[in-house]
């Protein structure tokens, strides 16, 4: 699914990383070299609520998109109230992933 994501916004513009999990997300969202995230709340080691919220405990405001196949209400409110910008729920339309990640983000070639 990352690449399938990863793909999608690089035939939009966007110049992509993957992270295989929440700890190495973070990790890379700490480097600053960002402009959005796109997150699964299922990853191992870490999250993606947990990381979205250890995002703002640090105070690091790079916006967040969750893109999930949980859609539970509870779920969304916590990311929400954690700062997420953003919720789609898996299998994505590629189009409305990519309008998304522009709002978010910004179009790639701003």
């Amino acid at each position: 699914m990352r690449s399938l994501v990863g793909e999608t916004l690089a035939r939009a513009g966007y110049s992509t990383v993957e992270a295989t999990n929440g700890v190495e997300g973070l990790e890379r969202a700490r480097k600053k070299d960002v402009a959005g995230i796109v997150c699964d709340i299922n990853m191992p080691r870490m999250n993606g609520l947990e990381m979205l919220e250890q995002l703002r405990a640090e105070n690091l405001t790079v916006p967040v998109m969750m893109l999930t196949t949980e859609g539970q209400l509870a779920l969304i409110d916590r990311a929400k109230k954690a700062g997420a910008k953003s919720w789609m729920v898996k299998p994505f339309n590629p189009d409305l992933l990519v309008k998304a990640v522009n709002k978010i983000a910004g179009s790639p070639d701003a």
